[in-house]
């Protein structure tokens, strides 16, 4: 596909998180919040917290939590649920805290909203997985109506509302922004589309699951343009496994440390099937041939963005997996050499930097050789008002006796 949209990205965090097992909890939570302080200095643009209530491994059970306290730790990064499960909670509660969010993030907070993405969470509450799409469909509008200022009364046969109405409302105008989370089926492009909301859209990189997004894109432009909605790539978000490091070897070594560890709990705890069997020998370099992640170095995960992008024609955001594949110094390592080589490409961020360098070393012999010229011309000028004493005068002129 053409890029028919090349703005510059953002680039942000898609943090679930996928910590070890073996990790402190305690301590977990705390460098979730580092992280961001640590992205946020480096000029990232975004990071989105999930919510997930068993496997272990995404172990954040309210990103709104995560929000708050993320938002008296940072001064520019947008924070993001990424995502919360609409059926699991009343509407109208709901829409209370990210209201209030939207207030105390000055407009920051995202609200990413979803059905639910483990069927292990949804069976401990009583849910049927196959009543999730409904209820956040329903959720979602009793959401956005309440964002609007309407007062809403509903009764469905698992939430009521009478004459309800926010109490105070969204900071950001008409309201806070929100994105809806699709994976496999196109019910998430639908329900995002038919309501003019962001598009995030999770999943791996190889081609054929890049067609199924390119596909999907194309529901959502047609169900956007049914409902008098305009199809927005620059709100379209794609995420993308990544760990980077000056060399292809040092990041390799790095990814090695923690894949095993990750590629068990998509056998074991994540719904859709594991891309890598359990018994690969070198699951790092399975992950790169089969495009589950970018390991490798800067240049490598700009070609592999750039690829992604000419495949689905440009869309807005790249949101990077959260996860331990490789320790935490390396984590934070692959995160600085992401905002100092990877992002400015994408940005255009260097392109004045770079006319303004071509135009100088276009023009350097003849710079150089006037610059010579005028610090000759100010020796030889400077010779010239010299004394024979070397511009130091006799000692009868230096002081005079009164």
């Amino acid at each position: 596909m053409a890029l028919v949209y090349s703005e510059p990205l953002r680039f942000g965090l898609f943090h679930a998180p996928f910590h070890s097992k073996q990790l402190n909890p305690s301590y977990a939570l705390e460098r979730d919040l580092l992280l961001t302080e640590h992205l946020d200095r480096l000029g990232f643009e975004e990071i989105w917290y999930g919510e997930h209530h068993s496997g272990g491994m995404e172990m954040i059970a309210a990103p709104e939590l995560m929000i708050a306290a993320a938002a008296q730790r940072t001064k520019y990064i947008r924070l993001g649920t990424g995502v919360k499960s609409l059926p699991y909670h009343h509407p109208f509660m709901l829409a209370e805290a990210m209201a209030q969010l939207d207030h105390m993030t000055r407009g920051r907070a995202i609200f990413g909203v979803g059905p639910g993405a483990l069927p292990s969470d949804a069976i401990m509450i009583g849910l049927p997985v196959t009543e999730l799409r409904r209820r956040m469909e329903e959720s979602l509008d009793t959401i956005i109506e309440l964002f609007k200022g309407e007062t809403v009364t509903r009764l469905t046969d698992w939430f009521e509302l009478h004459k309800a109405r926010l109490s105070v409302g969204c900071f950001s105008k008409p309201m806070m922004e929100l994105a809806v989370t699709t994976i496999r089926s196109p019910a998430g492009v639908v329900a995002a589309a038919r309501r003019g909301l962001g598009l995030l859209t999770l999943g791996p990189m190889d081609d054929a699951v890049l067609e199924h997004h390119a596909a999907n894109w194309r529901i959502y432009e047609e169900e956007a343009r049914k409902h008098g909605h305009v199809a927005d790539r620059s709100k379209w978000r794609i995420t993308l496994m990544m760990h980077v490091a000056e060399t292809r070897e040092k990041a390799m070594a790095d990814a090695a440390w923690g894949v095993h560890e990750f590629n068990d709990y998509t056998h074991d705890v994540v719904p859709a099937p594991p891309p890598i069997p359990r018994d690969t020998a070198d699951i790092v370099g399975a992950a790169i041939e089969k495009q589950v992640a970018i390991i490798g170095t800067p240049d490598d995960a700009v070609n592999a963005i750039e690829r992604v992008r000419q495949k689905l024609g440009g869309f807005g955001t790249v949101l990077l997996f959260g996860n331990d594949l490789a320790p935490w110094p390396a984590q934070c390592r692959s995160f600085e050499l992401i905002a100092e080589f990877v992002k400015p490409h994408f940005a255009r961020a260097n392109v004045l930097r770079q006319a303004s360098y071509d135009a100088t070393a276009q023009a350097i012999g003849e710079l150089r050789q006037g610059a010579m010229a005028a610090s000759n011309s100010a020796t030889e000028a400077y010779k010239g008002k010299q004394s024979p004493l070397g511009g130091r005068a006799a000692p009868d002129q230096r002081r005079q006796k009164t």
